[in-house]
């Protein structure tokens, strides 16, 4: 197969690795993040890749986010933090700046002697501009490698994650919410670490560089010019938390718009078919202007906050500066130490409205962070958790004795709207709550299935058959264990079906479909799609043979490397289903598992669906689950459930001959085959009729002028 497993963290080498001394490593991981040119095989070293790419972001789950963020950035850490002191260099050369014109204003111009230095003053200033741009790019190139490099190790790690949690899960969550938080939520984690926490980090140093050089011109005007930066941190404060809620319930309503877009983009050929598009841009409004009014909610933050800073610091300068002008007057200061604080005082103001800026891109960004970690919280399904020794196929014998399943209601989360700590505290009582009555809710509403007790033999083909909802799926999914059944015991092959590993399992059972799903990619890959090794031409075009498939994928232009569109739309029903069957086919599994495989198509496309299931199933147990007796009759052993029990069991001689409800809609059934082929047979027969009348000519009416009888058009459907 050309996919590589990503877990490895390592990549092939095309020749010995030069063994690099481990003082130099960061460095060369420096190298290209600075624009330096990576040697040959250097691209990606073995600790590079293991750890940036394997890490296992569970560690990253803590109470304190900012701790969740700094252990998120594992592997790139000493990049950060050399892209933060670049941060430093780049406030201090600017700083610089200030004070070598302080020492031009008062020393060189004042001073005939020293003014040879003027071409000299002009030089440092220029040095100390190329140095600040320099480590701004140092740093801003860094702080993107860091930020890249996280969001692509959590991209690849929400998708494995997904990948590998339960069925309970995916059955509860809904496809749009889990796209918004693997792309959406996490592009706003990495424009925080290349942007705001880099800024933050930067501010901070500007600050401290900034109020240092102005305590070292003149301490008593370094105090006027910070009283306002408790206040500013206050609001700051309050902004931050109020942003956060609101950002949240934003993001939750981003999420459910995403998820209503997806879903009727996947179902547009339903809604065409029903007209129904007027309806769908209604309820689409109604979650976009949904999403505008919680949208306003932040702009309306943001137009409250800045000017209160903005004045607050606007105040701030105009305050020191009157100061300063005043001692300039008074002989207190220099001209050039007014021009130096004027610098730094603008400097500093500036940086200190940017901290709210940043404050509130963090606190979307935490919100962002708590919606992936409610992803990698989520417990995997465990697939190599089995006892039993796997070394050997599966012969298929099963025991079910008194089974027993119920599915698990989730604990109730909230996934959408605004909610305060009083708000929270509720959910998480309801969630207790509903975590202890969660078995007695099982016993009062009852399971899905009831006390479900039969044997099969290796190979024995066993038919279900019942109404929508009587629990046919729910058992068979039993098997593969999408599902755990909540008591009694399942024996396959002389073990509890829980011994044996997920993954052994799934290796061992092929299940057929009642609605075949295609990926969108060639016809070859899509047979390939269930085995992890190389497959031959000679033994997919087998496979495809035997699901009549092989002749139709000739007739297409470029055969097996088709495409098949999104969701194989480009392929009939038939077509399709035969395709997952030689998928199936291929796979070669011990147990099959048959949902419906026919029912939704025409006469000759099911009998040729039919011949390949029935080449399918030689030699493997099989279940075939159905609504339709013809599909059954053949089966070793019926099933006849109701309400999650079965009523009836036997061959088909045998139930037929017995009152009950498998007698009943077998006669419903062959009755209505038998109306439908006598109409049928009627409506030929008068077409005929008029066809032989076209042939031989228009007849002479009567006296009256009316038609011969035998033309007079007559009812051909009865009852």
């Amino acid at each position: 197969m050309e996919d590589k497993a990503f877990e490895t963290g390592k990549r092939a080498q095309s020749g010995p690795r030069q063994e690099v001394p481990a003082w130099l490593r960061p460095l060369l991981r420096v190298w290209p993040a600075i624009g330096g040119r990576p040697n040959a095989g250097d691209e990606e070293e073995e600790g590079h890749a293991g750890i940036w790419l394997t890490y296992d972001l569970k560690d990253t789950l803590t109470d304190n986010r900012f701790v969740g963020l700094w252990r998120m950035a594992t592997g790139f850490r000493k990049i950060y933090i050399l892209a933060v002191l670049a941060a430093g260099l780049a406030a201090l050369s600017s700083s610089a700046v200030f004070y070598l014109l302080r020492y031009f204003v008062d020393d060189v111009l004042a001073n005939a002697d020293l003014q040879w230095q003027i071409p000299w003053v002009a030089v440092g200033v220029i040095v100390l501009t190329l140095l600040q741009g320099l480590f701004s790019f140092g740093m801003g190139r860094l702080a993107a490698q860091t930020a890249e490099g996280v969001a692509r190790r959590l991209r690849n790690y929400l998708y494995d994650q997904i990948q590998r949690l339960t069925f309970t899960y995916h059955d509860t969550t809904q496809t749009g919410e889990l796209i918004q938080r693997s792309t959406s939520d996490v592009d706003t984690l990495r424009r925080l670490f290349q942007d705001q926490l880099i800024g933050i980090g930067r501010t901070g140093l500007l600050f401290l560089v900034n109020v240092s050089a102005l305590a070292l011109l003149h301490g008593w005007l370094a105090l006027l010019s910070i009283p306002v930066l408790p206040v500013a941190a206050v609001a700051s404060f309050f902004f931050f938390k109020r942003m956060e809620i609101v950002f949240e319930s934003y993001q939750s309503q981003d999420a459910a718009l995403s998820n209503r877009l997806q879903e009727r983009l996947t179902g547009v050929r339903v809604v065409k078919a029903f007209a129904r598009q007027s309806y769908e841009i209604e309820r689409f409004e109604e979650e976009n202007w949904e999403k505008y009014r919680r949208g306003v909610k932040i702009a309306n933050l943001h137009a409250m906050f800045w000017p209160t800073i903005e004045i607050l610091t606007g105040g701030q300068v105009l305050f020191a500066m009157y100061r300063a002008s005043m001692m300039v007057l008074d002989g207190g200061i220099s001209i050039g130490t007014y021009i130096a604080f004027f610098g730094l005082l603008t400097t500093t103001v500036w940086n200190v409205q940017g901290i709210g800026r940043l404050v509130a891109h963090v606190s979307t960004g935490l919100v962002s962070l708590n919606r992936v970690q409610e992803i990698i919280r989520q417990d995997r399904e465990e697939l190599e958790d089995g006892s039993v020794p796997t070394k050997q196929g599966l012969r298929g014998a099963l025991q079910f004795k008194n089974v027993q399943f119920a599915y698990e209601t989730p604990a109730a989360e909230d996934r959408g709207g605004e909610k305060d700590g009083k708000t929270a505290d509720k959910v998480k009582a309801a969630n207790k709550v509903l975590q202890e009555t969660r078995s007695r809710a099982f016993a009062e509403r009852g399971y899905v299935l009831r006390d479900i007790n039969f044997d099969v033999e290796p190979g024995q083909v066993i038919g279900l058959l019942g109404a929508t909802g009587s629990g046919k799926s729910s058992l068979v999914n039993l098997l593969p264990r999408f599902y755990d059944y909540s008591g009694g015991n399942i024996i396959l092959d002389g073990e509890e079906l829980r011994n044996y590993a997920r993954g052994f399992l799934r290796s061992q059972v092929g299940i057929v479909q009642q609605e075949p799903f295609l990926f969108s990619t060639t016809i070859r890959n899509n047979i390939t799609y269930g085995l992890v090794r190389d497959v031959s031409d000679e033994e997919m075009e087998a496979a495809a043979r035997a699901a009549a498939i092989h002749d139709v994928v000739q007739t297409f232009p470029k055969g097996y490397d088709t495409l098949v569109g999104e969701r194989g739309v480009t392929l009939s029903g038939g077509q399709k289903q035969r395709v997952t069957i030689a998928r199936t086919l291929l796979k070669d599994p011990a147990i099959l598992l048959l949902d419906d495989a026919t029912s939704s198509v025409d006469t000759e496309t099911d009998a040729t669906i039919r011949a390949a299931l029935s080449r399918l199933m030689q030699g493997r147990t099989t279940f075939i689950i159905a609504h339709r007796v013809q599909s059954v009759m053949a089966a070793d052993q019926i099933l006849v459930m109701e309400a999650g029990r079965i009523i009836q069991r036997g061959r088909h001689n045998e139930l037929v001959s017995q009152p009950g409800v498998y007698r009943q809609v077998y006669e419903l059934q062959v009755q209505v085959e038998a109306d439908l082929e006598r109409e049928i047979a009627e409506v030929v027969e008068s077409a005929e009729v008029k066809l032989n009348g076209l042939e031989e000519g228009p007849r002479t009416p009567d006296e009256n002028g009316a038609p011969p009888e035998s033309e007079i058009p007559h009812t051909v459907s009865k009852g």
